[in-house]
């Protein structure tokens, strides 16, 4: 039985376009084989599924898996290309001097920390993130980061390497979780009680994914909802942490 708690956002012959959860891997974990995946799931339902690109654990968003080998060959090749349109929300640290912008900065895998990335000038691959930002709070700003290259960690690297990283990153970044007590000033805490926190996994959500249909002959577009912990997140950000400029 397909997972309930998983939405589909689109489906048809070709495709299935899903709004992962946070802590859902996309496909099986090599070492633990048992933990909950897209991909387990999808094949349980329909056989035979085509992995075209993939998410990280914590990252919530629109994703779209092929159902046969024809509609695999043809997003994976406009992958390759870059003629995939994908916009993702990401909440960072601190503020940008310029809102709107283009950080293109190479990046390689890391050898001294195995599935990690880095930058690296002399002999990483050409990596292109642009962005812009949406609002600013007391020490966050949310932005609508859109990757132009496909690299692992792209978004989360390029905002660590201009001095920005994600508001929750706990390996490109150096926070685990964002507590209300955190925003709100006056704050009280509740006796005998510890204080949950509003979001404790990575503040980057995949919003939108876009590419042009090869049998529909059209352009299709898919967004996925924020989640409930980032919603409630950005509503106390907004109620509590709007950045005064005066």
């Amino acid at each position: 039985m397909f997972n309930e708690k998983i939405e589909i956002i689109y489906e048809d012959e070709d495709f299935i376009v899903l709004n992962k959860p946070a802590g859902v891997l996309t496909i099986p974990d090599r070492f633990s084989k048992s933990l909950p995946n897209l991909y387990g799931i999808l094949t349980e339902k329909y056989g035979r599924i085509f992995v075209v690109h993939r998410l990280d654990k914590e990252t919530s968003g629109v994703i779209c898996f092929a159902k046969n080998e024809e509609a695999h060959s043809d997003l994976s090749e406009k992958f390759e290309e870059h003629d995939v349109n994908k916009v993702y929300l990401a909440l960072i640290t601190g503020h940008l001097r310029n809102k709107e912008g283009r950080i293109d900065i190479p990046l390689s895998e890391n050898p001294k920390i195995p599935g990690t990335m880095r930058v690296d000038y002399d002999a990483g691959k050409r990596s292109i993130t642009e962005y812009k930002v949406l609002e600013e709070f007391e020490n966050y700003s949310l932005v609508e980061a859109r990757p132009l290259t496909g690299r692992m960690h792209q978004i989360r690297v390029h905002f660590k390497a201009i001095g920005h990283p994600l508001a929750i990153d706990s390996v490109y970044g150096n926070k685990n979780e964002i507590f209300l007590s955190e925003i709100k000033k006056k704050y009280k805490a509740k006796e005998d009680e510890p204080e949950k926190p509003l979001m404790s996994r990575l503040t980057l959500h995949a919003l939108k994914l876009g590419f042009f249909h090869f049998r529909k002959k059209e352009y299709i577009e898919f967004e996925a909802k924020l989640p409930r912990d980032f919603e409630s997140l950005l509503k106390q950000l907004r109620k509590y942490s709007i950045r005064n400029v005066n």
